[in-house]
This record gives structure tokens, sequence and C-alpha cells, in this order.
């Protein structure tokens, strides 16, 4: 069979344990299979990605990842052939359910890599088990079971802890470690509940031991290699996706590495692998034993920060193996001599650092296990372990654990707590702990991490030390050698960073670049060092070099929407003519693929080490818009030292950004805005609060995602919540305006300092006081009225101009009482920019770095004002990743809590809100059982959206306040008191959907929490609105018509 056409199964939605790995792993797919001439469609829920771009794939699905999808696809375009291993274990669960339901064989598709049988032997933690001891590699103590007594009756002949790993699952989901009975009944229950398939394993929980992985390909031939080898610092019982990660293997012997290589190259041969597989295993404390933990057949979290450490392309290389290539015959990707069989050899150290969310739900458990919470990760290259791990630091875009004035202030008890719990403030805890004199041994026994990683981070400390004693030639070069950046030793020694940098300049110690893969290499992929004694590499020839900033590690407010700018500032430069120079520490994303730009810098986002990059490239300047806040606050710095910033000027960000500038501005212009006023200090802020009267909105400058945003009703809240905002950002000015409650709309334009072009209006389901990351938003609106669309035109047109904005322009309104009042205006790339693009068609990024470098929007050719769009129409919804972190509230407000979000497309929105429903996870019956429970402020705009239901054939459940409410209204409802029973109900699934309308005071939240943290962790959808209820009604009415 010739296959000409190859369907590409996608990940779906950014969520923790699933995120833009999968989206690397999938373009670099699609371009393989282009090379090799083949038709590519893709199918993804995914707007924000640079995946779901029309250059990606000849034809692009952004659709649910469902086997009714995948249906339709094949019907209609007939490939031959898929590849589900590049997609994360949404593709690989939903290439397994296509294949039981019988679509591979009724359409004649050959599943492509790594065959279907593989994948079920490595997921199905009972046949990986049988497997691992047919073929002699030793796995622990276990048993797979299908209900919580199995899991029990294995628990009388072994001993606890036991960990609970359930079948088919990503990121730890449903996993945990049990220490007793009643634990290990949760547990299991949970794990059972998570897997698609019912089925757990229940292991021996190796406490103490060491955890280490090896990334292999392997092609049909059976010709094998180890790409690299990977060990976490932290050991057992951490999820990988949670540890501090090392490549090179640093701490084992020759012996011990070939050791588990040679198994890990045995288990891929008996699995039969085709492609990429990950091989986990755990090292006994003495390095005598071990065990095979867990295989993934398929690219994984791990496979990028692989690809990205020794710069071999194992998507790309996985993809061509698919298609029947053979190693062998594929040219060396790094050196372009010899074949792909050759393993790279690494001469620095690489180490990988999570990024966690916790500042966004403070009341989360930030304690650390088997279950992954971090949402993104950095990368960092550098000559020893601890300069990568200083460069990581830097590069979180948070407190550095280095520096962070916390641990100074914690007890010795709280140190202790973080390091043995763990959690995420573990690294900063030992270093502080090993500051007050505590034994590097003493701190390796009671964490399990390896004596090499704590003496290293006292090595840190000695340096640190040395730091204090005075700045010496000697002192300065060892302490640049070994990580630590200029405000780090201007922190450690008290003194203004320009002053440490004069210093360093004046001692002529300066960051030189080497290159991954040596001078050998065909790539441009560079990493910086203070080192003497490195061999120049050649700055480029006389091109026009222009960088562009990155976002940094995904987290929650700056995700792959800002990497799919970024990627589209590069082409557009390229096609240009430019020299494309890429900046960006995050091993996930496919703008540190290193063929995406012309160079590629695998650097903090800091100061310190862009200025560098700027120096060697010779640049013209660089563009800062396409990064989110990451990149914008790292532009105002660099155009303070006089480098040229590309697009809106420095000032205007200041202005546009600083909240109290901004309104000076509305005002000068006679826009409308909420009234309000800045406050620098709390005393000032208490007295604008007390003059405007609550409710009032408190709005930081210079952030994204809403950080510290809050909106508040009363003065003790008011003064607790502007203290937390002021001690996070000392200095900067809080903003205190009236909260106006109302429908919000947002407007992405593109202007030139002249003219504007808006694609088109978002308008958000959800009303005024939910970030607008985490609304359901409508494309184009429906409800404004000529009239106020003009007004927004007038608007974007009158701000743009008054800030000289050059480049992407997001300004957000709310409409109360009839009026538009503007809330927010931001002269970057904002997370909405994608989806315009991909629904207008509309080349909104690269029309940005036209208008930046002197063109003009009216040349363009695309319209100007507000185009009048006549495409299908779009709806957004927002994906949270809330189940992954006990503890947190789903309650909806003003800082953002979502980690993706899904587009679905339609002739209807009834249409478009079930696609996007359903690309984000949920299965909403056409009949079911509904539960209501509204504050009192909504109970009157109850009746509506509850009729929808009831007129569906929904049976209704109320708490008694809303019961009774429905009651006046003849609705009838089965009334449900509010505690322990109903939670109960909840966590028995119950419910299909709970409708839950939170108070608006932070100290009545008790009853609502419960009720919502039980909807998450049993995974029922839990709506926070009235508009979110009636659409999701509307669009099941919409069912019945369609």
């Amino acid at each position: 069979m010739t296959i000409k056409s190859i369907l590409v199964l996608g990940s779906g939605p950014i969520k923790i344990g699933q995120a833009a790995e999968f989206d690397y792993a999938g373009s670099q797919a699609c371009k393989a299979l282009h090379e090799g001439g083949y038709r590519v469609i893709l199918l993804n829920s995914n707007p924000a990605t640079i995946q779901t771009d029309t250059a990606m794939a000849d034809i692009v699905y952004i659709k649910p990842l469902t086997a009714k999808t995948v249906e339709g696809i094949v019907k209609e375009h007939h490939p031959k052939g898929v590849i589900a291993t590049l997609g994360g274990q949404t593709a690989l669960n939903l290439c397994v359910e296509c294949e039981e339901k019988g679509i591979w064989r009724e359409f004649g598709v050959k599943v492509l890599g790594t065959p279907t049988s593989a994948i079920k032997t490595a997921e199905g933690r009972e046949s990986f088990k049988e497997l691992m001891k047919k073929i002699g590699q030793p796995v622990p103590a276990s048993v797979s079971a299908s209900s919580v007594d199995e899991a029990l009756e294995f628990a009388c002949s072994n001993r606890y802890p036991l960990i609970i790993r359930p079948d088919y699952t990503l990121g730890g989901t449903g996993g945990g470690v049990a220490k007793k009975e009643e634990e290990l009944k949760i547990k299991a229950k949970e794990g059972l509940e998570a897997s698609p398939v019912h089925k757990i394993l229940v292991e021996e929980y190796l406490s103490g031991w060491r955890e280490f992985e090896f990334e292999v390909m392997r092609d049909s031939a059976g010709n094998a290699l180890c790409v690299c080898g990977m060990e976490n610092v932290d050991p057992m019982g951490i999820h990988t996706g949670d540890s501090i990660v090392v490549s090179p293997i640093v701490t084992l012997s020759d012996f011990q590495r070939n050791r588990l290589r040679s198994a890990a190259l045995a288990i891929v041969e008996a699995l039969d692998v085709r492609g990429a597989c990950n091989v986990q295993f755990a090292l006994s404390p003495d390095g005598d034993s071990y065990y095979v933990i867990e295989v993934n057949p398929r690219a994984s979290r791990s496979s990028a920060l692989a690809s990205k450490a020794t710069g071999y392309p194992i998507a790309r290389i996985a993809a061509k193996i698919a298609v029947g290539k053979g190693l062998a015959e594929l040219p060396n990707p790094i050196t372009g001599k010899g074949n792909a069989l050759s393993e790279p050899k690494l001469d620095y150290i690489v180490v990988k650092h999570p990024r966690w969310p916790f500042e966004k739900f403070p009341t989360a458990n930030i304690q650390l296990g088997t279950q992954m919470k971090s949402t993104g990760e950095v990368m960092a290259i550098g000559s020893s372990f601890m300069h990568a791990l200083l460069k990581a630091f830097r590069s979180l875009d948070a407190p550095s654990p280095l520096t962070d004035k916390c641990f100074k202030k914690a007890t010795k008890d709280e140190l202790w707590q973080h390091c043995t719990l763990p959690t995420h403030r573990r690294m900063g805890a030992i270093l502080e702990l090993l500051r007050r004199g505590k034994k590097a041994e003493e701190i390796s026994g009671a964490t399990a991490i390896h004596p090499y990683f704590i003496k290293q981070l006292q090595q840190i400390i000695s340096i640190e030390k040395r730091l204090k004693t005075g700045l010496t030639r000697d002192v300065l070069t060892e302490a640049k050698g070994a990580g630590f950046s200029d405000e780090d030793i201007a922190c450690i020694c008290e003194k203004p960073t320009g002053e440490i940098a004069g210093l360093r300049q004046g001692y002529n110690i300066e960051i030189k670049h080497r290159k991954v893969g040596g001078e050998a290499s065909l790539s441009g992929y560079f990493y910086g060092v203070y080192e003497d004694d490195v061999p120049p590499v050649a700055s480029p020839a006389e091109a026009r070099s222009i960088i562009v900033l990155g976002s940094g590690p995904i987290r929650i407010a700056q995700g792959v929407e800002f990497d799919y700018c970024c990627v589209k500032a590069v082409e557009s430069l390229r096609r240009r003519g430019f020299r494309a120079v890429m900046a960006n520490n995050n091993p996930e994303t496919v703008s540190t693929d290193h063929d995406i730009s012309d160079a590629l810098y695998f650097e903090p986002l800091h100061v310190e080490d862009v200025r560098a990059i700027l120096k060697r490239e010779r640049a013209e300047g660089f563009f800062c818009s396409f990064g989110g806040q990451t990149s914008l606050k790292l532009g105002l710095s660099l155009a303070e030292e006089g480098y040229n910033m590309f697009g809106t000027g420095a000032s205007a960000i200041v202005e546009a950004e600083d909240r109290g500038r901004f309104c000076d501005i509305l005002h000068k212009l006679d826009i409308p805005y909420p009234p309000g006023e800045a406050a620098r200090d709390l005393k000032e802020a208490v007295d604008i609060a007390e003059g405007l009267g609550f409710p009032v909105m408190i709005r930081p400058s210079f952030v994204i995602g809403g950080v510290d945003m809050q909106v508040v009703y009363e003065m003790d809240d008011f003064r607790r919540l502007a203290s937390l905002a002021f001690s996070h950002a000392p200095g900067v000015a809080l903003l205190i305006d009236r909260f106006l409650q109302g429908k919000e709309f947002e407007a992405d334009a593109v202007c030139d300092g002249k003219d504007v072009l808006i694609p088109g209006i978002f308008e958000h389901l959800d009303p005024a006081g939910v970030h607008s990351g985490d609304s359901i938003a409508l494309f184009p609106d429906f409800s404004l009225l000529p009239q106020e669309k003009g007004e927004v035109l007038h608007i974007v047109s009158a701000l743009s101009e008054a800030l000289s904005v050059k480049g992407l322009f997001n300004v957000q309104f709310v409409r109360h009482d009839g009026k538009l009042f503007v809330i927010e205006a931001n002269p970057r790339a904002s997370r909405t920019v994608p989806i315009a693009s991909k629904l207008t068609e509309i080349p909104m990024v690269d029309l940005a770095v036209g208008v930046a470098l002197g063109e003009s929007l009216k040349d363009a050719g695309y319209g100007l004002g507000i185009l009048d769009y006549k495409g299908p129409l779009g709806v957004k919804v927002p994906v949270f990743s809330t189940e992954k972190l006990p503890g947190a509230d789903s309650r909806l407000g003003p800082q953002m809590q979502s980690t993706g979000e899904s587009l679905g497309v339609g002739e209807t929105f009834a249409e478009a809100l079930r696609e996007a429903l359903q690309g984000a996870g949920w299965k909403i019956p056409q009949k079911g059982n509904i539960l209501f429970s509204v504050r009192d402020d909504q109970k009157s705009l109850l009746a509506p959206v509850a009729s929808i239901f009831y007129n569906l054939g929904w049976e209704i459940y109320a708490t008694p306040g809303t019961a009774a409410t429905l009651k006046k209204w003849g609705l009838p409802s089965r009334e449900v008191p509010k505690g322990a029973e109903l939670i109960s109900a909840i966590r028995s699934n119950m419910f299909d959907v709970i409708v839950n309308i939170p108070s608006l005071r932070a100290n009545t939240l008790k009853d609502g929490y419960a009720m919502r943290r039980a909807a998450i962790e049993s995974q029922v959808l839990c709506l926070h609105t009235l508009e979110a209820a009636q659409a999701v009604g509307s669009s099941l009415t919409g069912r019945n018509h369609t």
C-alpha cells in the first residue's frame, strides 16, 4: 500500500502534565513528513499553538480529539496512515480507541511508527510487568487491580507505603502514595476513576531510591541508539515533571550507566518500538540494584528536553522512522556526517527546572509527589552543574532560590519541612540550611538527594561567602564561572547591579558563546559561559541581525500563544531577509527548535545574558512585544541601556502598563474609564478606596494574567490584598478603581502609527470580574451595536496614536449601563492573537513585524478599520488544571487560572460552543442531572437558565436557597442540603453539570469551595456564571436541531 496522505493526531489544550512539548513534537513531525513529500492532515483542538497554523500542514482541523471527529476526517480525506505517538497521552489513547472501534480497519488506515500492540503492552501495567519478567528485567512487586478490594488484598501481603499508578494516564494523574489502609482506599478509588480502562498498578514504593531516564530511538529494522541519559536530582516519589533533571548523568560510574543503557535498549527491542521511547529506572541508594519503573512508547516531555539538550531532533527522526526510514540511512542530524545512529556526546551540563503555579493558588497543597503540579519548565546549559543550575534559577521569572529573602526569614523547622515534605521551595531551603552551617551529609540523608548535588550547593554557598569578603578579580571570575549573575552578586554584597557590572567589565570578564554540538554542528545553537579558554565562535557576517525575545517557561497567563507569536515573528523576519535570532529558555516549545531561526541562544531572559547576545550578533535591535510580559519587561531594561527596540517605543509601553499614567492619557483623550486613582503605598490606597466606595478593583501595573488583581467588597479584605500586592512589586503603582459590572469585550489591533486594522472583536460570555483568559469568548462579537463598534474603533485609533503604537495592540472594554469603558490596554501580543489570526486568516504578527520595520498597513492590502468578518463563528473555552493541585479553588475572578484553551468553530455559536466544550474534554449528555447553587444577587436571573435545562428534560437539583427561588418560578427541583451529603453526592458522580455562583466576599466561601473542589476531583463540569450555564444549555438545544 502506497501512503500519500498521513493524519497526525495532536495533544489538545495545554494542561498540567501535557504542555507545549507535544506541540513541539507534532510540529516537527509535520515538517519531517512534508520533507518526505507526504500530504499532512493535522487534528488538534488547541488554537494557541503554532502547530495549528495553516503553514504546518496541508489540512488543519481545529476540532475535538474524538473518535467521531477522526472518523469524519478519514471518510473525507482518505489518509492511509496515522501518527499518534507524537501527541502525548491524548493522541495515544485516541489511537487505541479508534482501533478498538474498527475505524482504522474499516477505512484502511495504517498506524505508523510503534504498533498499537506495543502501545497496549507498555501502557497496560500488568502486560508490561509480564513482558519485563519475560526478558529478565526487574520490576517492583506489584499487582494490577480493577477494584479497591484487589488493591487492599495486595496490601495484606506487602508492606506500606505503596504507590498507585493508573493505566493510560499522563503526569501522574490519579496516582499517589498510600502509607496506610485508609489512604490506599482513597488513592485506589481515585486512580481507578482516572484510568480510561479502570485499571491501576499497586506497587512497592521505593523510598529513597534514585530515578534515571533514557531517551531511546529505534527503527523497524531493530537499529537503536540512546540519545541521552538523564538523572533526577530528586529521589523517587517526586514526579519527574516536578523534579530538577540533569543531563548527562553525573553520579553513576560507567558500569552503572551502561547497565541501565543496555536495559533500555533491550526493552525497546522487546516492545518493538519504532520511533521514540522513554525508559525510566529506579536505582537503589547503594547503586547495586535497579528496577524498571515505566516506559512511554512515544515522544514524551523528556523527549523534548533530550532534543534541546543534545540538538538531536527526536520527534523529527521518529516521524521519518514511522514512514519506513532507517536510522542507518538517515544522515546524522547534528553534523550531517555519518548516520543517525551516532549517539550525541555532551561536553556541557544541562539542567531542567520546573516552573510551578502556586502563586496563583494560595490555598493549594505545595507538597510535591507522584502527581505532577508544574505548568512548565526552563532549561539551562552550562559548563558545570552549578553554572547551569544558577542560570536555571534566573530563567524562572520568579524569585530565585539563591537570593529570595523569604528563606532568610524562615525558621530552621520551616526550612527542614520544605526539604523533607518536600515542596517546590526545597532548593532554596537547602541553600539556607547550608548557610546556617548544616552538613551536606545530614541534608543528603534527610532528603535522599545524592551527596554530589548537595556538595555542589555547598560550593555555591562557599563562593557566596568569598564574595562578601571582597570583590577581587579572582573571586569575581570564580563566581561568574559558577553561574552567579551580576544581579545575584549585587544582592549578596548589597551593592547596585550597575556597580558589579562595571567592576566585571573592568576586569574584562565577559560572556563567551559556545555552540551546542561543537564546531562541527550544522546548527546555529548557542549557550553562554564565563570562561577564558573558550575558543571564540565566529560572529555572524554582515547579516542584519534582529533578536526576538521569547516568553520563557509555560505558566498560567503566559502560555504557548506567545510562542506562536515569536515563531511567526521569526518567520516574518527571515522572509524579509533579516538574520532572525531567537533568545529563549523553554525546552518544550517550537521557538527553541534550532532550525526555526537563523540562530538560537538558549539563555536566561535576563539583561546580562541578552546584552551579550546583542553584542555578539551586532544586532540592529530586538522585538520584545511577542513574548508576553516577560519579554516586555526585559525589553524596557535593554532600551534603558540604549539598545534599539523595534515596534512600539519604551515610553509608550510604560505609559500603557503604568496604571496611573494610562489613566492620565485616557482622561486627556476624554475616553471613558472606571473612576479611580493610582496609589504608591497602602495609606494612599486606603484613602482612594474610601473615596470611591466599594466594590473596587485592585489593578497592579506591569503584570500579566491578573496577578494580584482582585475585586474587593470591604475594607478588611482591601487592606490585606493591597498590602500583598505592594509586597509583590515594591515601588510599582496600584490602580484602585470602581468595579463596574457588565459585559466585557476585547479588540486585537495592528497599528502603524497612522492607521488601524482590527480583524474582529471578542465578546466575553462571562461577566466583568472574570479574567479574559478564563472567560468563554465568542468571535466575532454579536451584541455590539454599529455605533458601539464605531466607538471601539475610535478609542483604539486615538489610543494608538497617543501612544505611537507600531505593532500589536490589545484593548479591553466593559459595557456598563449602556456605555463602553476602557479597562486595560496592552501594546504587545495578547493570548487571543493566534485565534483571531486563524479565524480571519489575517497574519497579525507578520503585519506587526512589517509596520515595526516601516511598512504601512494600507500597502499590506488587508483593509483598515474593523473588518467585516464573514467566516464561521468561533468560541474559545478555557481549560483548567486545578484537579492536579489539591486544595486549589476553581472560583473564577480577576486572576487567571486556566492553563489552556479549546476552540470550537461552527455556523452557529451553539454548534461552536459544543465543539469547544468537547475539545476541552467535556462530554455533556443530552439529558442528565444538573445542580444549581446560586448566590443571592444572581437568583433573580436564575429562572430563564434553569428553564432551558428543564425543557430539555434534565433533572434539576438545587441547594436550599436556590431551590426556594426556583419554586417561586414554578420550576420543580430536588432540594439538596449543603454539607457532607452534598459533597458525597458530587463525588459519586450524581451530577453531570454543576452551576455554582460563589459569594462575592472572601470570608463566605467555605461551602462553595468544598462543592467546587469535589467537582474538580470528580471531573464534573462546574460552571461559575449563569451566562456560561445559559450558553451550555443553548448549545444542547441547538444539538436537537442539527
